[in-house]
């Protein structure tokens, strides 16, 4: 017999609160090795587009290049700015770290299953606003780039920190905008109700909802400081950014929180305009439609990398601002007045 605690725990699907645990530390690791591996498929796809091999000595295949990564970072001298502002320079990192791994527990990755008697869920947390909760927490994540850049002591770094602050806070706007037209279709902010609502609509969103899907990815682009959006990190213009003044482990988390935002960027368009974990058939390999669906958007994101050139500050501002911000904007009026007409 299930205990009282237990069964007080456990969620509106019925899932107790220790498969939740466990389901979230599974998770949690897997988006770690996601993110390790994702820093070696773009070197090595940006070494075939580039007619070089990529990188190929450590282990078969250079497999075991992300691994040799972390052991260097680890090793490597952990310098500190000696006029830098110590507490802030130090949780900077961990700050930017936890927000890009938490957003990924409302993203839905399969339709549950019912293993040895319980119930296991298809996601980590089920949430009636886990659209706004992403959108909320991206943005106390900001402050972990923003401050650390102001907190190392370098006009380098800060000028990489104010770019920052002005370039994810306009985008965002537009990003936001962009899957109103999604919200407004299915009726919900949470992204269980909305992978529902296109598999009964019969059509995933990204047919009805294609001007938002491409303002989407353009403006995700920019808010991940993505290339050809990468102004904040312009290593010919601000050394390395707000991040020059940081080495060893303090670099990577800065590192790992960008490529996890990237991943987290690419499931939520998947789960908002592809269908979430459906597919044509086959439904009860749920997760394995949303890794492919994963894998493509991250492929999208690289080969734009090696392939676009980097737009000039003034460009990349007046783009958001003069072009996704109205075209967003009308794209959710268009859809609000059909949806109420139709």
């Amino acid at each position: 017999m299930t205990p009282s605690f237990v069964l007080a725990a456990s969620g509106d699907a019925g899932e107790p609160w220790w498969i939740a645990a466990i389901e979230a530390l599974i998770i949690v690791n897997l988006v770690l090795f996601t993110f390790a591996y994702l820093t070696l498929a773009e070197r090595k796809v940006m070494g075939r587009m580039q007619l070089r091999y990529g990188p190929n000595r450590v282990g078969p295949f250079g497999l075991l290049q992300p691994i040799a990564d972390l052991v260097k970072l680890i090793r490597k001298e952990s310098f500190f700015p000696a006029a830098a502002v110590d507490v802030l320079y130090i949780f900077s990192p961990f700050i930017a770290a936890f927000a890009a791994l938490t957003t990924f527990s409302v993203i839905p990755f399969g339709p549950g299953w019912e293993i040895a008697g319980y119930q296991v869920n298809g996601y980590v947390a089920d949430v009636p606003i886990a659209l706004i909760l992403i959108f909320a927490i991206g943005s106390l994540g900001i402050y972990g780039f923003i401050v650390g850049g102001w907190a190392s002591d370098s006009k380098f770094s800060l000028l990489g920190s104010m770019r920052t602050c002005a370039q994810l806070v306009s985008y965002e706007v537009s990003l936001a905008l962009s899957v109103l037209g999604v919200v407004i279709m299915a009726k919900s902010l949470s992204l269980v109700d909305v992978v529902a609502a296109q598999e009964s609509f019969g059509v995933w969103y990204v047919l009805p909802q294609f001007v938002g899907f491409v303002i989407f990815l353009l403006a995700g682009t920019a808010e991940t400081a993505r290339a050809p959006f990468d102004l904040p990190e312009a290593e010919q213009e601000l050394v390395a950014g707000y991040h020059t003044e940081y080495g060893g482990m303090r670099f990577g988390l800065f590192s790992m929180s960008e490529y996890i935002n990237l991943i987290t960027l690419s499931a939520l368009c998947v789960t908002l305009f592809l269908g979430g974990w459906h597919w044509f058939f086959w439904e009860s390999l749920g997760p394995l439609w949303f890794l492919l669906k994963l894998f493509a958007l991250l492929f999208f994101f690289i080969w734009m990398r090696a392939t676009l050139p980097r737009l000039r500050y003034d460009q990349l501002m007046r783009f958001g601002w003069k072009v996704l911000l109205p075209v967003a904007t009308l794209n959710a009026v268009v859809t609000a007045v059909l949806v109420v007409w139709l």
